[in-house]
């Protein structure tokens, strides 16, 4: 029998099962690996709230990835986290963007992550410029960003000689208002300036121009000093976490507005930044023959009161010649702080205005500025008995002349108090003195005999007093001034004696008349006394007796 050959069927209904399962399985493959996001990695010190799988990756409380893998890092003292994202976050991973885990914390600054009690730890993803290049590997931060980049704002770097209580998240203020906080802190390269990133948010940011100021603002500052004792506390926010005030210094400009990424110098406090803007262009030498003990370098330099320089230094090296004894210190003046007139007429040491001042009394004195801490400050002032002098010259610097004044005047004044008392007759005095402090106990002595002598009186006139017969005298006083009136009113013009003697006078007075005649008869005839008196020739007739 003769085989029969056909063609075979090469495709069959059965072979769309396969096909499609195949085709299936190469979409599901597609789709698996087209849904997954780019893989990062993240190094942490700790794995601390960080679960495979679980923890989620969040920007701006938007999850945008989840943690694949934890592992420990080959260099023990780390961990590495493997964060897959959606493939829509992949814009996010660029150099710069940081990371952290978002946990409970407690600080001065606040407390931050409570939700996380609830719902558990995540991490937190901010990114980075948006002009910076990818990344793929990350070292993630301890402590959260204060702000996030995205906020706008003014961010700038802040240097200053030590950390003190300053810290991540410590505010920043502006005339006692909070503006901004303190982003991040870290100790420069050399070991010798510490840096501090700042953020100042976008409505304040014009405030910070090319001549701020910024001062650390933390703690209780207690300063003594020539000007006497300083005491400033600010908010009690900032004593606890620390703060830094910024702001331009009275009489300066202002200047151009800064940009991102400027940096200032962050200052102690509130007086090395006022301080910052003094410019010295004079130098002199003033040479004092008086302790300078109290007076310190920065010690300011005044003119009645108002500062125009500070004290630069004290030192024996500005003397060319070894001899001299005078303590010589060096100060800056500011001519700017002068009048615009003044600081025009001084541009050099030397200059006339200055060489017509000194020969008018114009002296450099120290005076102490608090007598509480001794600090002392200079003094240039006009003085009208200075002694006639003029600038001088002491190696490359300009001398000003001095004069001894305040404590040093005071002691030379008491000098001579006391070398005057001392050529005082001191023994002498002395002498008299004791003598006349023993005549003193004697006469002391007698007045006790006579205060003794005087209790005595007293005592007896007490008992005087108090006898019952004294009691009786004042009535009896009071009838004898009843029969005085009563007598005094009979001798009175009314009274009889009153008459009598009336009579009386004018019995004296015809008595007087007859002695007188008798006395002029026998002046003019002596013989009358033996031979009588002559009768005349008309003989007065005598009234007849009886009353006829």
């Amino acid at each position: 029998m003769t085989p029969e050959f056909r063609a075979a069927h090469r495709w069959h209904v059965v072979w769309v099962v396969p096909l499609v399962a195949l085709l299936l399985g190469i979409w599901l493959i597609y789709r698996n690996f087209a849904a997954q996001g780019p893989v990062v990695t993240v190094r942490f010190e700790t794995a601390d709230g960080i679960s495979a799988g679980k923890t989620e990756v969040r920007c701006r409380s938007v999850k945008v990835g989840t943690v694949r893998r934890v592992k420990l890092a080959t260099d023990l003292r780390s961990v590495l986290t493997y964060l897959e994202f959606e493939p829509d976050a992949e814009r996010l991973l660029r150099k710069g963007t940081h990371f952290w885990v978002v946990r409970p914390r407690f600080s001065v600054t606040g407390f931050s992550g409570a939700e996380t009690l609830i719902t558990g730890a995540y991490i937190e993803l901010d990114p980075g410029p948006p002009d910076a290049a990818r990344a793929s590997s990350f070292q993630g931060l301890e402590t959260p960003s204060a702000t996030n980049r995205s906020v706008p704002g003014r961010r700038l770097t802040l240097i200053a000689e030590e950390a003190g209580s300053l810290a991540a998240g410590s505010p920043v203020y502006f005339r006692g208002f909070e503006v901004g906080r303190i982003e991040e802190r870290d100790l420069g390269e050399d070991g010798r300036k510490v840096i501090y990133n700042a953020f100042i948010r976008e409505e304040y940011s014009s405030f910070v121009t090319q001549n701020t100021r910024f001062w650390n603002n933390s703690g209780i500052d207690i300063s003594a000093g020539a000007d006497g004792l300083k005491l400033h506390t600010p908010s009690f926010q900032a004593m606890l976490s620390g703060g830094v005030s910024f702001g331009v210094i009275e009489g300066n400009d202002p200047g151009q507005a800064v940009t991102d990424g400027m940096t200032f110098t962050l200052y102690h406090d509130e007086d090395a930044a006022r301080q910052s803007s003094f410019n010295p262009t004079l130098k002199f030498v003033l040479l004092f023959d008086q302790s300078v003990r109290g007076l310190t370098e920065k010690a300011p330099v005044e003119f009645r009161g108002i500062k125009i320089g500070r004290v630069a230094g004290m030192s024996f090296d500005l003397l060319p010649s070894a001899g001299d004894t005078r303590i010589p210190v060096l100060i800056e003046i500011d001519p700017t702080l002068m009048r615009s007139e003044t600081a025009q007429k001084i541009m050099t040491p030397d200059s006339d205005f200055l060489q017509d001042a000194v020969s008018h009394g114009l002296r450099a004195a120290l005076k102490t500025g608090s007598l509480i801490t001794g600090a002392m400050f200079v003094d240039l002032d006009y003085y009208a008995d200075a002694v006639p002098a003029q600038l001088g010259k002491t190696g490359e610097f300009t001398t000003i002349p001095t004069v001894s004044a305040g404590f040093a005047q005071l002691e030379a004044k008491l000098t001579a108090i006391l070398d005057k008392i001392q050529a005082l007759p001191i023994d002498k005095t002395m002498a008299e003195i004791a003598a006349a402090a023993a005549e003193a106990k004697i006469t002391m002595a007698d007045s006790r005999s006579t205060l003794k002598e005087i209790e005595v009186t007293a005592a007896a006139a007490r008992k005087t007093l108090e006898d019952p017969e004294f009691r009786k005298l004042p009535a009896e006083l009071r009838k004898t001034l009843d029969e005085l009136q009563k007598s005094v009113a009979n001798v009175g013009p009314d009274g009889a004696v009153q008459g009598d003697l009336l009579r009386t006078l004018d019995e004296l007075r015809a008595a007087l008349r007859a002695l007188k005649a008798m006395t002029t008869t026998i002046d003019e005839k002596p013989n009358s006394l033996l031979f009588g008196r002559e009768s005349s020739g008309n003989p007065t007739p005598k009234a007849p007796r009886g009353g006829r």
